[in-house]
């Protein structure tokens, strides 16, 4: 094996985005740093004991290179390849649902509104 590899394939292999034109977007757009240093070119070589950092799902990842993949597996052996070293999540705060929606009627176009915007912002 290799003693480099593409980080949009290790990314891949490591299961952080579903596909390679995802991991290759955000190493173009300077949204991965590797050693912090911004790299925004999809080829560039990673090596054992690199460490990346970038943001996934609004969260801080900070990601030790323990090994190379060879393919795209599941998630425990993609697992192997890396050391999380990202500080803990946040927890998120509880909002109560509206009263409204106990069966007291249907929600008016504002509130659907609002619970259209707060729907996206949990699935990002």
């Amino acid at each position: 094996m290799a003693d480099t590899q593409r980080i949009d394939k290790w990314l891949l292999y490591a299961r952080f985005y579903k596909s390679r034109s995802l991991c290759a977007k955000q190493v173009s757009e300077g949204k991965v740093c590797v050693n912090d240093v911004k790299i925004s070119k999809p080829a560039h070589g990673v090596v054992l004991g690199d460490v990346l950092t970038f943001i996934k799902a609004g969260q801080p990842r900070v990601i030790k290179v323990l090994d190379l993949g060879a393919r795209r597996g599941s998630a425990p052996e993609a697992q192997l390849l890396y050391k999380d070293s990202s500080p803990p999540r946040a927890r998120r705060e509880f909002v109560p649902p509206n009263p409204r929606y106990e069966g007291k009627g249907r929600p008016s176009a504002k509130e659907r509104r609002q619970t259209a915007a707060f729907d996206a912002k949990r699935l990002e």
